[in-house]
């Protein structure tokens, strides 16, 4: 009877150093695309994320007011960088969405000040303004933002994101920051520079005013689709991005209709605002 001879050293070691392989090489790939999966050690869950950004709404010294403000500069000039630092973000915090509220900080301060030349503008009493700035701060702004983020939460992740198996997906914050990015454009075009051409010439009765008034919603809400396009571009799991850009034919279809009918977008806007306070 022949005694047993156990295999050689290399064996085991051959396939230790094959397992590792793997597994090294699934973690990288899990990092890459995104994994937030609830057993890594490195992951907090969304729960403690938002507490924890909560918790910092109130703490002005803790907040990068400075960084803030160059992310809304180049929204403007050059939204390629502001997406760039979230993709800097996920490597160093494992996460993509912001983790300072400086940048919603400053965009209601920014809502504060354009409303309340909003109801200068329209001649309202002080008590209205004060109605009109709650009113764009907490309803048009983060009411609606959470309206618009979770919808687009929800299609991206049911139908864009490449391989769901992995269970990497798009964070909600991350597309409340979205939201957020594209509205502060939207924000300056119609709250601060169509303000100063509303009471000589876009509230008038002419064609002229109406073309001035549309083509500034043209170009804010367009800026909008094109930088929420940005904002998903950017996610390496995210896929056919490019379907985030239709809504521009729509858009355009809209605005060649309301010339033709001659409505005129922001007398409209005057008046909603005016009946609403």
């Amino acid at each position: 009877m022949s005694s047993y001879k156990s295999p050689p050293s290399s064996v085991y070691s051959f396939a230790t150093s094959t397992n590792s392989a793997r597994t090294a090489r699934s973690s990288e790939f899990s990092y890459h695309i995104g994994d937030h999966s609830t057993k890594s050690k490195w992951c907090t869950s969304a729960t403690n994320k938002t507490k924890k950004y909560l918790r910092r709404l109130f703490r002005f010294r803790q907040m990068d007011f400075e960084f803030a403000a160059w992310q809304m500069m180049h929204l403007f000039v050059s939204p390629q960088k502001v997406y760039r630092n979230f993709q800097y973000r996920k490597q160093t915090k494992n996460q993509f969405a912001r983790d300072d509220p400086a940048f919603l900080v400053l965009l209601s301060l920014c809502f504060c000040v354009t409303s309340i030349g909003f109801g200068i503008v329209m001649g309202l009493s002080a008590g209205k303004i004060v109605k009109l700035l709650l009113w764009i701060v907490f309803i048009d702004c983060v009411a609606v933002g959470i309206v618009i983020a979770t919808i687009m939460w929800f299609v991206t992740n049911r139908y864009l994101v490449l391989v769901s198996r992995v269970g990497q997906d798009v964070e909600w914050a991350y597309a409340f920051d979205v939201h957020l990015n594209a509205f502060f454009p939207v924000l300056m075009i119609l709250h601060c520079l169509q303000l100063v051409l509303i009471n000589p010439l876009i509230a008038k009765e002419w064609f002229i005013s109406t073309l001035v008034g549309n083509t500034f919603w043209l170009v804010a809400l367009g800026y909008y689709i094109y930088i929420t396009f940005l904002g998903y571009s950017v996610l390496p799991f995210v896929k056919k991005t490019v379907a985030l850009l239709s809504p521009m034919v729509l858009l355009f279809v809209i605005y060649v209709i309301t010339l033709a009918c001659g409505w005129n977008i922001t007398r409209g806007l005057l008046w909603f605002y005016e009946h609403r306070v």
